[in-house]
């Protein structure tokens, strides 16, 4: 019984990881358009001279690099879940009888790198390729 508690906790896991996922990509979707919105409007002709708004113009293209957060948080997201989905897997594969006549679920292999995702920071102009 312990086992199939565990089984089903993880897999809710499972679920509210790709859940979060889902709420990253809408949110960066959004913050992506507000920002190029923002840009668009500050490049505007009668914007365009304004020596002002450089910092601000720089500062919106900070932002939109950082952004790329989306990208690693999706990756790690991905890798948890496919963890946390093997070992559910594998403990419904060893709590099963293969004599009891029911189907053994899929095993999938975890994945042996701990963590896909390697960069911790972002700066403009930076890039890591995994």
């Amino acid at each position: 019984m312990l086992v199939a508690e565990v089984q089903d906790s993880l897999l809710v896991v499972v679920h509210d990881l790709e859940r979060l996922d889902g709420l990253l990509t809408h949110a960066m979707e959004n913050l992506m358009e507000r920002f190029t919105n923002a840009s668009a409007d500050l490049a505007g002709p009668t914007l365009m001279h304004l020596a002002e708004l450089d910092g601000v113009r720089s500062a919106l293209r900070t932002a939109v690099t950082e952004l790329q957060f989306q990208d690693m948080a999706t990756q790690l997201i991905g890798h948890t879940s496919r963890i946390l989905q093997g070992c559910a897997y594998r403990l419904a594969a060893e709590a099963m009888d293969a004599e009891d006549g029911e189907a053994v679920p899929f095993v999938e292999e975890v994945p042996e790198r701990p963590n896909p995702v390697t960069q911790d920071e972002m700066e403009a102009g930076s890039i890591e390729l995994f």
